[in-house]
């Protein structure tokens, strides 16, 4: 009966996997195919086109990139992106968007991402924490040089933002604040939304079939497959992109599954910053989807009452995924906020 059951079971997971490598998700845009072969023969350039290098945060190697603005400069946005990704993965139009505007942009890797450290000798036992992120990126400002910067962090790089003001008001100019929260794990506030993330995780499962089949061209049609499947104002630029996904495979070994635990346990082990924000006086833009299911729409709310100068900017009906759906408008409010500031 064992012997039986056991067959039993392995067939399910045979059928289940088949079903799943035929499960067709989005519909990659026409011409993704060829896009991404004739990119794959090519010297991959355009990807990173500012001043690049190294800044040293206590004995870590957090690299980063300075992204020159057109014409006159109005001041510097630093980006922290958001749980384990890599600043590669930041929209080429919201930097160009962000450039053109006149600002110098500022990209860096987290820790355990991207071209710094990947950091070997983590363990629980000793594990970093976001207030060591947020050393990271003042090693960043120290190393160009820059006195004060509008500081705009995603999810967990909004974490780390807030823990930047925080320990250095002085260093900063304005926080623009998006799918994030002060204490995603405080018990008062509702967790993760499961049913939501329940048709969130079967909606991606599609695209998982990409990363199980491997290589070079799947990992490009899983990120542009979960692009399109995001949807939003523009359409997805499929040689763009592609040439990003193949840079961090080449020159950067692509996605570190480690680091995706070292941050997960970086937040578990940082104090709450509730009580810590009614001192904040950089003027501040939260922005926070209705419907995301990972940090529910109450996190946003109650991180916009904390800070006296925060103005929320709710979004109806988006989820956790950045872009947004609304980027237009989105840009809009984030270029005024700049500006104010």
């Amino acid at each position: 009966m064992k012997k039986k059951a056991a067959l039993v079971s392995a067939g399910l997971g045979l059928t289940g996997l088949a079903a799943l490598l035929t499960w067709r998700g989005p519909t990659l845009p026409p011409g993704t195919e060829a896009t991404i072969a004739r990119v794959r023969a090519e010297p991959l350039t355009g990807v990173v086109t500012g001043t690049s290098g190294y800044a040293q945060s206590g004995g870590v190697h957090i690299w980063y990139e300075s992204i020159p603005p057109t014409g006159e400069e109005k001041g510097v946005v630093l980006l922290s992106s958001s749980l384990g990704v890599g600043s590669l993965f930041w929209p080429p139009s919201f930097l160009r968007s962000l450039s053109a505007a006149g600002y110098r942009v500022v990209r860096y890797d987290h820790r355990g991402t991207g071209a710094s450290s990947w950091m070997p000798d983590w363990n629980r036992k000793q594990p970093y924490s976001l207030i060591d992120m947020a050393r990271d990126v003042v090693a960043v400002l120290d190393e160009l040089r820059i006195e004060r910067a509008h500081l705009i962090g995603l999810s967990l790089g909004g974490f780390v933002a807030q823990e930047v003001v925080i320990a250095h008001p002085e260093r900063v100019r304005s926080l623009t604040l998006m799918s994030t929260s002060a204490d995603p794990t405080d018990p008062s506030m509702p967790g993760p939304r499961t049913w939501p993330l329940v048709r969130s995780v079967a909606a991606g499962l599609p695209l998982l079939r990409y990363r199980l089949l491997g290589g070079e061209t799947n990992l490009v049609k899983e990120l542009i497959a979960g692009l399109v499947g995001q949807g939003g104002d523009e359409p997805v630029d499929v040689e763009e992109w592609t040439r990003i996904v193949l840079y961090d495979l080449r020159e950067r070994n692509g996605l570190n599954m480690r680091a995706l635990l070292q941050h997960q346990v970086a937040v578990s082990v940082t104090r709450s910053r509730y009580p810590l924000l009614g001192q904040v006086t950089a003027p501040t833009l939260v922005i926070h989807g209705t419907a995301d299911a990972f940090l529910p729409i109450e996190h946003g709310h109650r991180l916009a009452a904390a800070i006296p100068s925060a103005q929320g900017l709710w979004l109806e009906g988006v989820g956790h995924p950045f872009p947004y759906p609304q980027m237009t408008g989105v840009m809009k409010a984030i270029m005024s906020h700049l500006g104010a500031a």
